[in-house]
């Protein structure tokens, strides 16, 4: 058998040039120059190059004065950047990462030159977020040069790099470009040309879930964050962090993606946030977005349940579903609790007739209707014993006071009860279903592995977890269910399961066997 060509990171000796100097431009020069790569960095405008350069170096001694870098090292990285004037300066480069504005027009025109310029076997990347390799690397003479090389803002500070490789991309460079990006330290992961590649195509669930549910007014902005955050263990809650992204750059990807997808409903825009692109609240850099900003706005908070009676005792049933994990909690409580091992019957009953029950993607109202009693559901947790809030939703035939003897119980076991309004899916595993069923499809079109699109997740946009090892833990089939119970509540193909998912779901299987 002949064995498998080992391919090599680029050596340190190799000149790599770097077009825009911009902040991902600057923040990718301050990166490969710390590598030990001599830098050539190039800008339409040379003195703003220059003043990059200046920039680069002061956050260079920073890091000396911090400790996070050796002064030798420091002093090494500052001499290997070095300003282009002009694009033919470029021609000694291995590398050239492409870092200028978001035109294709301007792209193309930008590799047609280096092409001239280069020599024949200098990597042609580019940084884009969302026009395709395909498009770039059409008509040019040497296409399989030509590959995706995605940092994330601030490229000095996070760690995923998405090669993306074309219908004509050499392999080798992918597999060059993916080995050199982990030698300066960075996760590299391989993606295929397709919109959004895999981080903004994953994420468009966890901006257009709670948006959604915004817009059926389920929730304030508030509270969705502060359940994504406590009982999703996110870092920033989508609306917050929409609001830091700023409306007009997130709702022009989401529209972008959403063409590209030739209008699929999983990608849908919401009408929502046009409103506030077409009022001009952007978020955090105009001072107004779903939140206000400023030094004398009072912080906005979840809206949190009165402290509420609890019951004197009540039942729970022992399943094997996922929401097991909430026995270690209640089996702590004071409260006198009968623990009934029957798999016929899920969650709590409470002496008023309620019973508790964990959201499996219908509506309470509709959960009601089955086992004709008051019900009110629980939304999923990663951890219910250490999560600070817990999203409950009443169906209409619940009185105040069941409602109010379950916000007590929730209470008494030591959660900050969020009352939401009575929707499919709830907040937080509506969420999760949707990453982990987008994330799938992404698998199943081949546009990633199922590790590559986990590492992604987590290291491009900070998720706690991988959505498939998300899916693993949860249960792909219990999943399954609540996203084909969320798509006949609202009749939408926004809710399609993906084809991985229900195979995997049918055969019992999971995403790391």
């Amino acid at each position: 058998m002949q064995a498998k060509e080992e391919i090599m990171s680029l050596d340190k000796s190799q000149i790599i040039a770097i077009i825009g100097a911009g902040a991902m431009g600057a923040g990718i020069a301050q990166v490969t120059a710390i590598a030990g790569h001599k830098i050539l960095l190039n800008d339409i405008d040379v003195e703003a190059a220059k003043n990059a350069l200046k920039s680069i170096e002061k956050r260079i001694l920073r890091l000396v004065e911090k400790g996070r870098l050796s002064d030798i090292a420091a002093q090494s990285a500052i001499a290997n950047l070095n300003v282009a004037s002009n694009l033919a300066e470029l021609a000694p480069a291995k590398l050239v990462v492409e870092a200028a504005v978001e035109r294709l027009d301007i792209k193309r025109d930008i590799f047609k030159q280096l092409e001239n310029i280069c020599s024949d076997d200098t990597i042609l990347s580019t940084n884009t977020s969302s026009l395709s390799i395909n498009s770039i690397a059409s008509g040019m003479t040497r296409p399989q040069n030509i590959v995706g090389l995605h940092f994330f803002n601030p490229a000095p500070i996070m760690k995923l790099v998405e090669i993306v490789s074309g219908l004509e991309t050499d392999p080798k460079i992918a597999e060059t470009l993916y080995n050199t990006a982990k030698a300066w330290g960075k996760i590299p992961v391989h993606a295929k040309s397709t919109p959004g590649f895999i981080v903004n195509r994953v994420a468009r669930s966890f901006y257009g879930e709670a948006l959604n549910v915004l817009g059926e007014n389920a929730a304030s902005a508030a509270t969705i964050d502060c359940l994504l955050k406590s009982c999703g263990g996110f870092r920033m809650g989508p609306i917050e962090l929409v609001d830091l992204i700023g409306h007009d750059v997130n709702y022009a990807v989401s529209c972008s993606v959403y063409d590209a997808y030739y209008q699929d409903a999983r990608f849908k825009p919401s009408l929502l946030q046009k409103a506030l692109v077409d009022s001009g609240r952007l978020g955090r850099k105009s001072g107004h977005g779903f939140y206000k900003y400023g030094a004398d706005v009072k912080q906005a908070e979840a809206e949190i349940a009165k402290p509420q009676e609890a019951p004197i005792k009540f039942r729970a049933y022992a399943t094997r579903s996922f929401n097991h994990n909430m026995l270690p909690l209640l089996q702590k409580c004071d409260i006198e609790m009968e623990l009934v091992e029957d798999q016929s019957k899920r969650g709590l009953v409470l002496p008023c007739g309620v019973h508790v029950l964990f959201t499996r993607g219908k509506l309470a109202t509709e959960e009601a209707q089955l086992i004709n009693a008051p019900v009110v559901l629980m939304d999923l947790s990663s951890d219910y014993v250490n999560c600070s809030h817990i999203a409950i939703a009443a169906s209409d035939d619940c009185s105040i006071d069941q409602l109010n003897q379950v916000t007590g119980l929730l209470q008494k076991l030591g959660k900050k009860v969020c009352v939401i309004d009575d929707i499919a899916g709830m907040i937080v595993m509506r969420s999760i279903a949707m990453l982990a069923n987008e994330a799938a499809d992404a698998v199943n079109q081949n546009v990633a592995s199922v590790k590559d699109v986990d590492l992604a997740m987590k290291n491009g946009v900070n998720y706690p977890k991988g959505p498939l090892e998300w899916a693993d833990e949860i249960g792909i089939a219990y999943l399954v269910n609540v996203l084909r119970n969320i798509e006949t509540v609202y009749g939408e193909t926004r809710y399609r399961v993906s084809p991985l998912m229900q195979r995997k779901a049918l055969a019992g299987a999971k995403f790391y066997d």
